[in-house]
């Protein structure tokens, strides 16, 4: 099964600490759809635009419980929005997070970490109505807008 021509169903629920700690981390059908959608807008047209090399994806869909024991946002996109977000990695990633600021819709797009030259991972989120194109970028635990 996949979400997309380039990501795999396992690529996109994959979680080490899910498989640890035996939780399932699988989405049901309106989260599958919003993760389609979220690969169609973003994934597919960042990695044409970026001259088709893979991108990794570091954490796509996420369960509350997933979410919880990693620490992540009790309103993470990840969940609240149903399989809306992904955080992205590559070796260059400001390049993903300057193409898809400059060239798609998004709803969030967030530079996560690093320093002023890269960030350490690009978090962004994409919703079938409304999308803000909420640009942030995130120092120390608190996001700024770019």
């Amino acid at each position: 099964m996949k979400i997309s021509e380039h990501i795999s169903y396992r690529e996109a629920t994959f979680s080490a600490i899910a498989i640890r700690k035996g939780l399932f981390n699988t989405p049901n059908d309106e989260q599958l759809l919003n993760m389609e959608l979220l690969a169609d807008a973003i994934f597919e047209p960042l990695r044409l635009g970026l001259g088709g090399n893979p991108i990794n994806i570091n954490s796509f869909f996420r369960r509350a419980e997933l979410n919880s024991l990693i620490g992540g946002s009790k309103n993470s996109q990840h969940l609240c929005n149903n399989g809306a977000a992904m955080d992205l990695d590559s070796d260059n990633n400001k390049e993903i997070f300057d193409y898809i600021h400059d060239n798609l819709v998004f709803d969030q797009l967030i530079w996560e970490y690093g320093d002023n030259d890269n960030p350490a991972w690009v978090h962004v989120s994409y919703h079938k109505d409304n999308n803000r194109q909420q640009s942030l970028r995130c120092v120390n635990g608190n996001y700024y807008s770019t």
